[in-house]
């Protein structure tokens, strides 16, 4: 596959008459696979408290979330084209559901198991919903509806920091893991009336055996759509250098306010729930940039180095710090730090052939989730090795120059 240079022109098939409705659905989903996400982070402060964890467990959870994400993007090909993009993610949100039980029995490695089972149905939400909106949105918006579907994320951020921890005060955590299985069930069958238009196109004669997952053709398909172009490839780095950020942001945030700041969960479910906020705004505002003046690489090169400077900022916050100005750190972090995936995702799906969308977003996401899946892990191992969190914070703002670096454009040679 060749991949187009930035100036490539949108697709020029046009956009499905619904594009509305459908751009609601794929909000709503995205953000029931955000919300089921953050379960297990936003409820590690009493998991921890009644189960004797170390602060560190939280970022080998996040990386198990990640990991089964990226199990996903790596055998997901077959079984997006079999079952269509819309019952992907209705499956996917099902795998979630049942992750949720796996944090009941007082067991560790349970605990892992159901992050690497959240983080699996996790998985088609880039792929498929990409797939669904570059099908049906209208190409001079595309980067800004890319944005509001990717605010979906925020979104079940927001509801998990700000309603998940009163529940768990009130009623305890198991009660809330018990609301949030409900909330995502409603979800699932609120998105069903859209699965027979949006999956029609569906190859009903795949087989989805343990085989033909593992097939090397299969395991490859996602990879070889973003290796086969230094373009796409690019843009994949350079998302792989701000999740590291984002990572690590949202995995250690709560954590770090209660055990660094003495915050309650309460107080640090209000500060996460505002990074979350800005960022549905700063994902919206930044889509509409990337449309606006058409520039989006070097936008994101620009969010790089802001993403950095809050990273770097976040590793001089202590104790004296007062709330108001750690939130206010917060809300930056949300546009910062948390904002760029849409103007990314959008990119990479103009970069390629409109066939080979499904297969270069998961494979862009895959080299993404690796960022996501070893900061929270590395950020982890410095924790135990230093107990100090700036450390990894200093880490997170390296990451940030890294993609304003990548995203510069490569100087042509110079003909003689």
């Amino acid at each position: 596959m060749s991949a187009s240079p930035e100036a490539r022109p949108a697709a020029s098939e046009p956009a499905g008459p619904y594009w509305g409705t459908v751009l609601v659905t794929m909000v709503a989903v995205q953000m029931a696979t955000a919300f089921l996400s953050r379960i297990p982070p936003t409820l590690a402060p009493a998991l921890a408290a009644e189960r004797g964890w170390s602060d560190a467990v939280v970022g080998y959870l996040a990386s198990m979330n990640t990991l089964g994400s990226i199990l996903f993007l790596a055998l997901g090909a077959r079984i997006l084209r079999r079952l269509g993009s819309v019952r992907s993610l209705q499956v996917g949100l099902v795998l979630g559901i049942l992750g949720l039980t796996l944090l009941l029995p007082p067991f560790s490695t349970m605990a892992a198991m159901a992050s690497l089972l959240i983080g699996l149905g996790y998985g088609p939400s880039s792929p498929a919903g990409n797939d669904v909106l570059h099908r049906t949105a209208p190409p001079r918006r595309r980067a800004v509806i890319f944005s509001i579907k990717q605010a979906g994320v925020p979104l079940g951020g927001i509801i998990a920091g700000l309603v998940l921890p009163p529940i768990v005060a009130a009623f305890g955590w198991r009660i809330a893991l018990l609301v949030s299985g409900l909330f995502v069930l409603a979800i699932i069958l609120a998105v069903q009336p859209m699965r027979k238009d949006l999956d029609a196109g569906r190859n009903r004669n795949l087989t989805l055996t343990l085989r033909a997952l593992f097939a090397p053709a299969n395991l490859l398909s996602s990879l070889s759509a973003v290796t086969a172009s230094a373009s796409l490839f690019r843009l994949a780095a350079a998302g792989a250098c701000l999740a590291v950020g984002q990572g690590i942001w949202f995995a250690y945030l709560m954590t770090f306010a209660v055990s660094v700041l003495g915050y309650d969960l309460k107080a640090a479910g209000v500060a996460f729930a505002i990074m979350q906020a800005t960022s549905v705004v700063g994902r919206i505002l930044l889509g509409w940039l990337a449309d606006r003046y058409g520039s989006p690489r070097r936008l994101l090169s620009l969010i790089g180095l802001a993403s950095g400077l809050a990273s770097l900022a976040m590793a001089f916050v202590g104790p004296g710090w007062a709330f108001s100005a750690f939130c206010a750190l917060a809300a930056v972090a949300g546009i910062s730090v948390s904002s760029w995936n849409g103007v990314q995702l959008s990119e990479v799906a103009r970069a390629c052939p409109s066939h080979l969308v499904r297969e270069a977003s998961a494979g862009a996401t895959l080299i993404i989730f690796l960022g996501y899946v070893l900061a929270p892990a590395a950020f982890a191992l410095l924790l135990t090795l230093t107990e100090r969190f700036d450390i990894g914070f200093l880490v997170c703002a390296c990451s940030g120059v890294a993609c304003f670096a990548i995203m510069q454009r490569p100087k042509r040679p110079s003909r003689s």
